[in-house]
């Protein structure tokens, strides 16, 4: 049957960090980290297709939704810029 929708999750992000030495810095939601995030319509925990979903993308402190920008924030310090 292959990996549960929530292992092939961590596989791709939390397991492929650490992998590449990042840890640290990525591959999961915690403070002082460096995350893009998506919001997906679905619950992808049960349902991995919910992640091609995807409703809001939010990159480097900007809101995209829908192809277009809705809201702009200046980047956090946790990746390192002032």
């Amino acid at each position: 049957m292959g990996m549960s929708p929530t292992r092939a999750i961590a596989a791709a992000t939390r397991i492929n960090a650490q992998a590449i030495g990042r840890g640290r810095d990525l591959g999961s939601i915690e403070p002082g980290k460096i995350a893009d995030i998506i919001v997906v319509n679905g619950n992808p925990s049960f349902d991995i297709t919910a992640l091609s979903h995807v409703e809001i993308v939010v990159k480097e402190g900007v809101v995209y939704k829908g192809g277009g920008t809705v809201e702009s924030r200046p980047p956090s310090t946790a990746s390192g810029a002032k």
